[in-house]
């Protein structure tokens, strides 16, 4: 395990519960000895380093090697190169899973590095390029936690529920293109990755201190990256500030501004309407790519896709502190434990909208209490992401040469048969709202009333 922040924390006990091996031969990998007497006291082997570009093939071939058998390397780490890592694994015959496609470090706050070039559909596009290299092999599961990850296990879950109720009848799909096919008969103009996390600590944050419900470093990282979208075939004109990407897929767009300072307009069951923050995510491009129909080189249908984020609100409060002071990280961060939050939920799931029942929001609602029930060492935040860790680790174990692969490649159904019962209520509801319900008329805007579905109703200007 490459990484042992909150959520190598939290993975720990699910792989001591779930899988048969062999402690002696389990190693931890992390600069930061803060959890250590977790390790030590199972007798698990602990290496204080960080993993460089310099120094990766020396130091985790011989521990993915060690007494023969096959290795499996759990990167949940930061500022380690996924595909550097990744490629080495296949090349030793280990297995590997991951959560996002990290860069190696300094690449977020490389300032001679233009806006598209720090974007995720950047990252993604040296993942899809390493597949082409080195086609089959070794299994790599990548970005595979709550999101990117669980979330397009949810989209094909609520597709088939829209169907099912909207009495579109036809076979559950088996491929890719009978994926696209399916959203596309339904009618879906896009999906929100929403999200809600209500999680509350015991004392309120102080100023000067970044606070979260996971890794800050994670956080600031990406929210500093452009705001990105996958972008649908019924948005009718890109935003002022959008621009599209010279090569690759074509499946996305980027804005000229960070996305944890763009603020768009979505919904989720517990406080209904709500602004959440357009961060940059993987799966934003990698569903609207997945559930891309073409006609030849034609682009026919594609929905638009974006995370809908509105974290615990000691860290939008840490937001607003951080880009009051122009963007610069607060001198101390500190990540709520389950022992600091008093209750609250992490309302986690998908809105898939523009069909013919309006919106449909399906996903988890766990919350702090049932989640100390469950398992230790995380909060709700967490869970959603360890457990997601732990399906993929699984999927590759009974898959282990199915290549290079994303989260929406998987076998949703049995990914979430193993996920399910950490994630609390997993419900499905309908909702009427749409971005311009019920919008006070005080002030004039540019919207669009013949279709609310566009893009520049939901982006809060």
């Amino acid at each position: 395990m490459i990484g042992f922040g909150s959520i190598g924390r939290g993975t720990l006990p699910l792989i001591e519960r779930h899988f048969s091996f062999d402690l002696d031969r389990m190693v931890v990998i992390d600069p930061v000895d803060t959890d250590r007497k977790l390790l030590d006291a199972r007798g698990i082997r602990y290496i204080q380093s960080e993993v460089t570009a310099e120094n990766y093939r020396e130091l985790l071939t011989p521990l993915l090697t060690n007494g023969g058998g096959r290795g499996f390397c759990v990167n949940l780490s930061v500022d380690v190169s996924s595909i550097a890592v990744m490629e080495l694994c296949r090349e030793i015959g280990a297995l590997y899973v991951d959560t996002v496609i990290e860069p190696w470090k300094g690449f977020y706050f490389d300032k001679s590095m233009g806006p598209e070039k720090r974007t995720n559909y950047a990252l993604r596009e040296t993942l899809l390029a390493a597949r082409r290299r080195n086609p089959g092999g070794p299994t790599a599961v990548s970005t595979c936690g709550a999101n990117p990850g669980m979330v397009s296990w949810f989209v094909k879950q609520a597709l088939l529920n829209i169907a099912h109720d909207t009495g579109l009848d036809r076979p559950e799909p088996t491929s890719r293109e009978e994926w696209a096919q399916l959203a596309r008969a339904l009618g879906v103009k896009g999906i929100h990755i929403a999200e809600r996390d209500t999680q509350r600590a015991r004392n309120p944050k102080p100023r000067d201190v970044f606070v979260n419900t996971w890794s800050v470093e994670g956080f600031v990282s990406e929210g500093l990256q452009p705001a990105e979208m996958g972008w649908g075939t019924h948005e009718k004109q890109l935003p002022p500030d959008g621009r599209t990407h010279e090569g690759g897929c074509g499946a996305a767009i980027y804005l000229m501004r960070p996305g944890a300072d763009t603020r768009v307009r979505s919904w989720t069951p517990t406080p209904g309407p709500q602004f959440g923050f357009l961060v940059t995510h993987n799966e934003s491009i990698s569903i609207a790519d997945y559930l891309t129909v073409r006609d030849g080189d034609t682009v026919v249908y594609r929905p638009t896709c974006h995370y809908a984020y509105h974290p615990a609100n000691d860290a939008v409060l840490s937001l607003h502190e951080m880009f009051g002071a122009g963007g610069k990280q607060q001198s101390s961060w500190k990540i709520l434990d389950e022992h600091e939050i008093v209750d609250g939920i992490d309302e986690l799931g998908v809105l898939v909208y523009g069909h013919g029942k309006n919106a449909y929001w399906y996903g988890s609602q766990l919350s702090i209490e049932e989640t100390r029930q469950l398992a230790p060492y995380q909060n709700a935040t967490g869970l959603q992401v360890t457990s997601a860790v732990l399906a993929g680790m699984v999927w590759a174990l009974e898959n282990p040469e199915a290549g290079i692969v994303e989260a929406d490649e998987l076998d949703f159904r049995r990914c979430l048969e193993v996920q399910t019962p950490y994630l609390g209520p997993v419900i499905g509801t309908y909702t009427d709202w749409n971005p311009l319900k019920d919008r006070l008329p005080f002030f004039p805007e540019e919207i669009d009333e013949e279709d609310p579905w566009q893009f520049k109703n939901i982006i809060v200007r």
